[in-house]
């Protein structure tokens, strides 16, 4: 993210380079975004580096895994199909997607007069 810290020091020597009057609102306001953009690229430039360290990770995670499945299953962890068991926990409910709102089940007119 270099690119980005780079691009921020530009807009640096851009805003000086403008000639505005020492202690100005423009200048002042200025000033303030483009320290606002300096932290920020630092922060983006922080993320990034832990992001390829969680990769790395993940990706030796992945790996171990592999091969723990290959120790415990051996061949035939090919064999298995895990579609065989899913659950589709929607049959359980009535949901309406289209209304985004729960449809609870009627109640007979029976049970409505006793409740009274």
């Amino acid at each position: 993210m270099y690119e980005l810290s780079k691009r921020v020091s530009y807009l640096k020597g851009l805003a000086e380079g403008l000639g505005l009057k020492e202690e100005s609102k423009e200048e002042k306001i200025l000033n303030e975004i483009i320290d606002i953009l300096d932290e920020m690229a630092e922060v983006v430039c922080d993320n990034e580096v832990a992001i390829e360290d969680l990769e790395d990770y993940i990706f030796e995670v992945d790996e171990d895994l592999s091969y723990l499945e290959d120790d415990v299953y051996g061949d035939d962890y090919e064999d298995y199909d895990d579609d065989d068991y899913d659950y589709d926990f929607d049959d359980d409910y009535d949901f309406d997607y289209d209304d985004d709102y729960f449809e609870y089940p009627e109640e007979d007119e029976d049970e409505e007069e006793d409740s009274k």
